[in-house]
């Protein structure tokens, strides 16, 4: 378990640190990013009054009844806005559906970007004003968030600090408000069951706002589980496919997953938000040349995030 690197970072030390804090900030997120692919990372700008609000709203919408949530299920989408019913999504390389639903929230063009034309509108829950308000703001934050990840990331590859600015401004980025729901019948459960199968984020980064239980689990090089807590309001961010597949495996995107809780607990809820940052879909996965010599060869085929994208939504059954 000691090298499990997955350290807590307070994010104050890049945005508003000295120069040699901002340089470890990079240093230390860097080198989580290449040994196991997660951090914790505090004083990031979120409340523990404004993730209070999200979690209630949340919690309000997964208890309405199943068929008013069913007429926000948008054919077509692939379940990138709105409601995804209860085990719509299967893991890359498993056969039984995970043990959840979701909602999902993604972009809103606020500019004269062209791309506003491509991505879908945004469902509005018209039972719950409140959550839509909620949901946009912390996409906001979040997003604000993660392009300052982002920076000190670059810093650590030795791009441009802004490198990744204007790939992820009105980028193709998700929030999905998650529910895990009561295992009505324990016994009726086997291990092929699970509430998240062992994956990996598709996206650059994933940023996590904790969750109401605890269940995540990142798998080990040495082939062991290892539960990720997080700090009260602390977010946990982890790389996703799109960042390993650009710097050709030096930053790691580890699998994961959501266990199961004992058998005494399956008859509760357990809720979470994660934020999936991607660029827009033009952006060229392409592996740095930088990341690229005679240790390690090109790993991966030339690909946009659009494209990388659409053959993951495919892998795991939520575009057909």
């Amino acid at each position: 378990m000691s090298t499990v690197n997955i350290p807590r970072l307070d994010l104050n030390n890049y945005t508003n640190g000295s120069a040699e804090q901002r340089q470890q900030f990079s240093q230390d997120i860097g080198r989580a990013f290449n040994e196991t692919g997660f951090v914790t990372i505090t004083n990031h700008g979120l409340s523990k009054q404004l993730i209070e609000r999200l979690y209630e709203q949340v919690k309000a919408l997964f208890a309405m009844p199943d068929e008013i949530k069913a007429k926000y299920e948008i054919p077509g989408l692939a379940g990138q806005r709105g409601y995804t019913g209860k085990q719509k999504e299967t893991a890359k390389g498993f056969t039984k559906p995970d043990l959840k639903e979701f909602w999902q929230i993604g972009q809103t063009v606020e500019d004269n970007d062209p791309v506003k034309d491509i991505y879908p509108a945004n469902v509005q829950v018209e039972e719950l004003p409140e959550f839509n308000a909620v949901t946009l703001e912390i996409y906001k934050k979040l997003e604000a968030i993660g392009k300052q990840l982002l920076r000190a990331i670059s810093v650590y590859l030795n791009l441009p600090e802004n490198y990744f600015d204007d790939k992820v401004h009105n980028g193709n980025s998700i929030l999905r408000t998650l529910h895990y729901f009561p295992i009505a019948d324990p016994d009726a459960i086997s291990d092929d069951d699970v509430r998240a199968g062992a994956h990996e984020d598709i996206n650059l980064i994933t940023l996590l706002i904790g969750a109401s239980a605890d269940g995540l689990e990142v798998l080990t090089r040495e082939g062991s589980w290892y539960p990720v807590k997080a700090h009260g309001e602390d977010l946990v961010v982890n790389v996703g496919d799109m960042l390993q597949r650009l710097t050709n495996n030096k930053l790691k995107s580890t699998t994961h997953r959501v266990v199961n809780p004992p058998r005494e607990l399956m008859k509760t809820s357990r809720f979470s938000v994660p934020f999936f940052l991607h660029p827009k879909s033009d952006m060229d996965l392409t592996s740095l040349e930088s990341c690229i010599d005679a240790e390690h060869p090109k790993l991966y085929t030339d690909i946009t995030a659009g494209e990388y994208l659409d053959e993951r939504l495919r892998e795991i059954g939520l575009k057909k």
